[in-house]
């Protein structure tokens, strides 16, 4: 009897946590990543190198190490109890100073960038990269992971590898898409291809096809396709000057296999883009 009424206690006792459909999205950060996850998320959860880099203009033939790449440190200022919100600060070797505000819904997650040049020169970096590792959500490898990713070329969804795949570049494999208006000395070092999207949006397809996941920035320096299965929308900050302040925002969706929805809430979200999308 006694053992029985013991283990009726730690039934009782015992908290359980239980994920309701809408639910949020949690977030967790440490040690520069990321992290989403989720029932709804296709492999549980899904890391971001956040961030990877801070890069400096003249980056597309230039030394990643040597030149490209700014040395920062982030810091964790605030984490919601419930995992719904984070507030992280980045310092950059320069002294620009950006500080992200990570919020989620049940379907995504939003990003809020406050951007500000405290010195008295010009800040260097010119754009930056948060790494989005998507082998769990895709369920692919290297090799296998590029037939279940996406841009937009034409208005339309395309599968990668894109038409005209570029090969060369100093630094190889990958692809990479720059928007109109983008200098073309100013984005990664790999293989740049020569189609211009049609909209900021780069995305992939779950292992069952179900789910899609994607994200955008604005204002955007490129779209790329790395190399470790990894897909980015990489933020622009185009050069602070002295006591300059911008503002970039950023989505990631993770929403049912519906690419028209997607679209109209691109649409919603990114009306700049959505503008030049439609032209």
């Amino acid at each position: 009897m006694a053992k029985l009424l013991i283990a009726w206690l730690m039934c009782v006792c015992v908290p359980v946590v239980v994920w309701a459909e809408g639910d949020p999205l949690r977030l967790h950060w440490e040690q520069n990543y990321l992290t989403i996850s989720g029932p709804q998320v296709p492999g549980e959860k899904i890391r971001i190198h956040y961030l990877e880099a801070y890069c400096r203009a003249g980056s597309t033939d230039a030394d990643w190490v040597k030149h490209t790449r700014m040395k920062h440190e982030t810091e964790l200022l605030e984490a919601s109890d419930a995992g719904h919100r984070l507030k992280l600060r980045c310092q950059v070797e320069d002294g620009l100073v950006v500080e992200h505000v990570i919020e989620s819904t049940h379907d995504e997650v939003r990003f809020a960038l406050t951007a500000h040049n405290p010195t008295k020169q010009r800040s260097e970096a010119h754009w930056a990269q948060p790494c989005i590792r998507l082998d769990r959500f895709t369920g692919a490898n290297q090799q296998t992971y590029l037939a279940k990713s996406f841009v937009f070329l034409d208005g339309e969804l395309t599968r990668m590898p894109t038409p005209e795949w570029a090969t060369e570049a100093r630094y190889v494999p990958g692809q990479v898409w720059a928007p109109r208006g983008v200098d073309r000395n100013d984005v990664n070092p790999r293989p740049l291809s020569k189609l211009v999207p049609s909209n900021g949006l780069i995305g992939c397809f779950s292992a069952d096809e179900t789910r899609l996941f994607a994200t955008a920035f604005e204002p955007y320096q490129e779209l790329f396709q790395g190399v470790i299965v990894c897909l980015h929308a990489d933020f622009r900050l185009g050069g602070l000057q002295p006591g300059e302040t911008k503002t970039i925002r950023g989505r990631i969706y993770i929403v049912p296999n519906d690419v028209d929805a997607l679209l109209k809430r691109y649409a919603e979200d990114f009306p700049e883009q959505a503008a030049v999308m439609a032209k």
